[in-house]
């Protein structure tokens, strides 16, 4: 097999692996809410309900789509065509397990390893917002655009401090490469006294980075408690307030895979990628490729986990009012990060003295 095929091969499974994980979010979602509220959720479609998400999928593909008659109908389609795209694309630098050998060929589970993967992913990040804020404007409601500008404001603020953590993690790492930053955390010793194999992980070093870029991605992809832009008291369903059928697919979809992509870069950066205890001894005697698989199934079982996590926190915390939200990422988190990075610089200074 050749490289370009491997490559299509990952992309196409990618592709199936984020969709099929934001279908069922759905439904984890509406279990855990049921778990945590004493009821019992989905349980019509399909053994425990399972077929709940392709039953949701068909009623948006055959409900008819609503476009207002004074809404600029080519920006109220591209909005959450935007958001979708962004969703799905982040993914491609994020790697996804350590390596396979197949017809004696290594090659490293990651669609694209770029020297700048940090990078790239903030910029997908940024150009998100676009897709929010296009279609609380196209949609010509003042509910839709205070909710994107809710959205909007929201997201950008919050970035700031997610960027203040990665350059945290960048200054520690010596590299923009997330799949450099993953093998870093796979060898070494813990504070440079306990050795584990594969779990020298940067949540040991970054607890506070972890904590405020946790925080962070719960903001950017509009989770609560940072919801607020779409707040059924105040705005309805803010920015989608006017998208029905599979235009409101799209953006719910580009929430869930938002969720799904900030897990695994959470997993990525803080929690050891691909790595898990007894890597190198299980690629040093079972060989390749079942080190490669299992690395997969370790980072996906890390990042499911968040997902849980995410979801807790959604059916636990209430939802912050806007000037809370803003008082938190301005006052609290951006300063917080900010003596975090210096503090990290310090220590960095002292011991590679």
């Amino acid at each position: 097999m050749d490289l370009l095929t491997f490559k299509i091969i990952l992309v196409v499974a990618l592709f199936a692996v984020s969709l099929g994980v934001a279908a069922y979010s759905t439904w984890g979602e509406r279990k855990i809410a049921a778990l945590l509220q004493d009821r019992i959720g989905p349980n019509r479609a399909g053994p425990l309900g399972i077929l709940q998400p392709l039953a949701d999928g068909g009623k948006l593909f055959f409900k008819e789509g609503f476009v207002p008659d004074s809404a600029q109908k080519f920006l109220f389609y591209l909005g959450p065509a935007i958001t979708m795209f962004i969703s799905l694309v982040t993914g491609a630098v994020i790697p996804w397990g350590k390596t396979l050998d197949i017809g004696g060929t290594s090659f490293d589970i990651q669609v694209a390893n770029l020297d700048i993967g940090v990078l790239y992913l903030m910029g997908m990040v940024s150009i998100g917002v676009y897709g929010v804020m296009i279609g609380g404007w196209a949609s010509n409601n003042k509910y839709s655009l205070i909710g994107a500008i809710r959205a909007s404001s929201q997201m950008i603020s919050y970035e700031l401090a997610m960027g203040l953590c990665l350059l945290s993690i960048i200054m520690m790492s010596n590299s923009l490469d997330l799949r450099a930053i993953t093998e870093q955390q796979g060898s070494g010793k813990i504070w440079g006294l306990l050795s584990i194999d594969g779990m020298n992980w940067n949540i040991f070093y970054q607890p506070i980075a972890f904590i405020i870029f946790l925080v962070a991605a719960l903001a950017e992809t509009n989770r609560h408690p940072f919801d607020l832009p779409e707040c059924e008291a105040e705005l309805v369903n803010g920015y989608m307030t006017e998208y029905s059928s599979m235009n409101f697919g799209q953006y719910m979809f580009g929430e869930y895979v938002n969720m799904f992509i900030s897990n695994a870069l959470i997993t990525t950066l803080f929690f050891g990628g691909f790595n898990y205890p007894g890597i190198n001894w299980v690629f040093e005697n079972w060989g390749e490729n079942w080190a490669g698989a299992i690395s997969i199934l370790a980072f996906l079982t890390k990042v499911i986990i968040g997902i849980v996590i995410f979801m807790w926190i959604r059916w636990t915390i209430p939802r912050f009012r806007y000037d809370t939200l803003m008082h938190l990422g301005w006052k609290t988190l951006i300063p917080l990060a900010l003596v975090n990075l210096l503090v990290t610089a310090g220590v960095i200074l002292i011991f590679n003295a």
